[in-house]
């Protein structure tokens, strides 16, 4: 289940034939995070399209400071970008890596959908998460690195899913080893940053919790969407007005779970 170069970088050349002259690949065996390791990479002079892959995390962090469990057997990467726009519109490289990442899997058989923020959601458990960490010069982001984890044959919790467990269940599939879903991967965060901030309509169309319920101080409403800057936009029952919900101040919890606010 370990990565190889070798067979990474056929991967990468069978899906993109220009694929091993855009991506700068370091592989690890075991690294705190992969977001702190390709910081350091990019203070060393490092470029965009610089990715880091670890086998396993020791300190892999996920939202809100939490730690994200990264035993061996899973995907740990992270991919640096320079996107240059204004610091106001950070969460649409969350957004816009989740969206390509998913479709890249949906391609390949594998009905990936998402949950906001920043899950990846299959069969309505928790496959993978998303951790954008950005520098800020001039009130532009100058720099990102987009750090991902998704399970491949990692134990989970009652929450979570692999992709092993789900493959196991399928007749065809495109998705065969975990090599070949870090080159989805690559490929799909950069098919959703080269989109840009048209990205959104497609964002949405893979939210499982468009027309959820949810509860606000006491007043019901459902979820309509979600607006530019990520905030999650909610329909009132009682007057039809809408609110927006800042990442953090709701949590949507998963299917066998409820909601927790």
């Amino acid at each position: 289940m370990s990565l190889n170069q070798q067979q990474l970088e056929a991967i990468l050349t069978a899906v993109d034939r220009e694929a091993l002259q855009r991506y700068s690949i370091h592989l690890y065996k075991s690294v705190s995070s992969t977001n702190t390791i390709l910081w350091q990479l990019l203070s060393q002079g490092a470029k965009s399209a610089t990715v880091a892959i670890a086998q396993q995390q020791t300190a892999g962090r996920g939202q809100w400071g939490r730690q994200w469990t990264s035993g061996e057997g899973g995907l740990y990467l992270s991919y640096a970008i320079a996107p240059q726009f204004d610091a106001v519109h950070s969460y649409q490289l969350t957004m816009s890596s989740a969206w390509g990442i998913a479709t890249a899997l949906r391609d390949r058989g594998i009905p990936v959908t998402l949950k906001w923020p920043n899950d990846l959601i299959l069969w309505g458990r928790k496959l993978g998460g998303i951790l954008t960490e950005t520098k800020i010069c001039g009130g532009k982001i100058t720099q990102a690195v987009i750090g991902v984890g998704i399970n491949w044959a990692n134990p989970v919790p009652k929450t979570g899913i692999n992709l092993h467990s789900f493959l196991t269940h399928q007749t065809e599939t495109a998705m065969t080893s975990l090599e070949m879903l870090a080159a989805a991967t690559i490929l799909g965060i950069t098919a959703g940053c080269e989109a840009g901030s048209e990205i959104l309509p497609a964002y949405e169309q893979l939210l499982t919790s468009i027309g959820r319920t949810v509860t606000i101080n006491g007043h019901s409403g459902i979820i309509i969407g979600v607006a530019v800057n990520g905030n999650l936009r909610v329909r009132l029952d009682q007057d039809s007005t809408e609110v927006l919900l800042p990442v953090g101040a709701i949590r949507l919890g998963y299917e066998d779970e409820g909601t927790d606010f």
